[in-house]
C-alpha cells in the first residue's frame, strides 16, 4: 500500500514558492504588491538591496552536484550515513556545505522494502540548498497532484518501475520541512570512488522519481 506523508498542516504562505505555471496568471497587481511590498522592507531597513541580491546569487549557484555529493560520501562512509539520517543539516555542515538558512531538512533512504520520493502539493517547497531551483515539472499541478494520486503512474513515467511488494512513501514538503531522498546504491560500484559515484546521482534520483543506474 503506497503512502504520503503530511508532517504538518500546509497552510502557510507561499509567496516564493509558487509553481511556475502559475507566474502567467499572477495578476498585474499582484506583481506591483510584490515590488512595493520589497521596496517597503528595503525602505525600512528589514534588509537592504544588496542582501535581496546576494541572497537570489546564493541560490542560483546552488546545483544538484551538491546533493549528490552527500549521497555519494554517504553511500562511502557507513558512519556519514547515519549522521546524515539522524541530522542531515548537522552532516552536510560537517563536509563544508552551508545549510544555514535553509529550513529543516529530513533524508530518507530508499531500501528494498520502501521507495521514498517528493512532492510539495501546495506550492513548489524543495532542498534549494542542495539541488538549486527546482525543475518546472516539480512546480506543475499535475505532478503535485499525482505524485499522490497514482504515485506509481508518475515514476513509470519517469522510466521507474518497482517491485509490487515495494512501498512508494510520498512525502509532502513545507516551508518549514524539506526531503531529500538517499537513493540505493547500484550493486556493481564497490570499488568506485566518491567523485565517481557522485557522478551517478542525478537530480531526479534526489527527488525520488528515478534511481541511479551505471548503464
Amino acid at each position: 500500500m503506497d503512502e504520503t506523508h503530511h508532517p504538518h498542516d500546509h497552510d502557510h504562505p507561499h509567496d516564493d514558492h509558487a509553481a511556475i505555471g502559475e507566474h502567467a496568471s499572477y495578476r498585474p497587481e499582484s506583481l506591483l504588491l510584490e515590488q512595493a511590498l520589497r521596496e517597503l522592507l528595503i525602505e525600512k531597513e528589514v534588509f537592504s538591496a544588496e542582501d535581496l541580491q546576494r541572497q537570489i546569487e546564493d541560490t542560483e549557484s546552488r546545483d544538484p552536484g551538491l546533493g549528490a555529493r552527500v549521497v555519494a560520501r554517504a553511500w562511502a562512509d557507513p558512519k556519514f550515513k547515519a549522521r546524515l539520517l539522524a541530522d542531515a543539516k548537522a552532516a552536510c555542515t560537517s563536509i563544508g556545505i552551508d545549510v544555514a538558512n535553509s529550513p529543516e531538512l529530513k533524508v530518507v533512504e530508499n531500501v528494498p522494502e520502501v521507495h521514498h520520493m517528493v512532492v510539495c502539493t501546495l506550492c513548489s517547497c524543495y532542498p534549494k540548498v542542495l539541488l538549486g531551483i527546482p525543475p518546472a515539472w516539480y512546480k506543475n499541478p499535475q505532478y503535485r497532484s499525482r505524485a499522490v494520486i497514482e504515485p506509481r503512474a508518475v515514476l513509470a513515467e519517469f522510466g521507474t518501475a518497482l517491485a509490487p511488494e515495494t512501498v512508494v512513501r510520498v512525502h509532502d514538503s513545507t516551508a518549514d520541512m524539506r526531503y531529500l531522498v538517499l537513493p540505493r546504491r547500484p550493486a556493481d560500484t564497490a570499488d568506485w570512488s566518491e567523485e565517481a559515484l557522485a557522478g551517478l546521482v542525478g537530480r531526479d534520483a534526489l527527488i525520488g522519481v528515478t534511481v541511479p543506474r551505471t548503464g
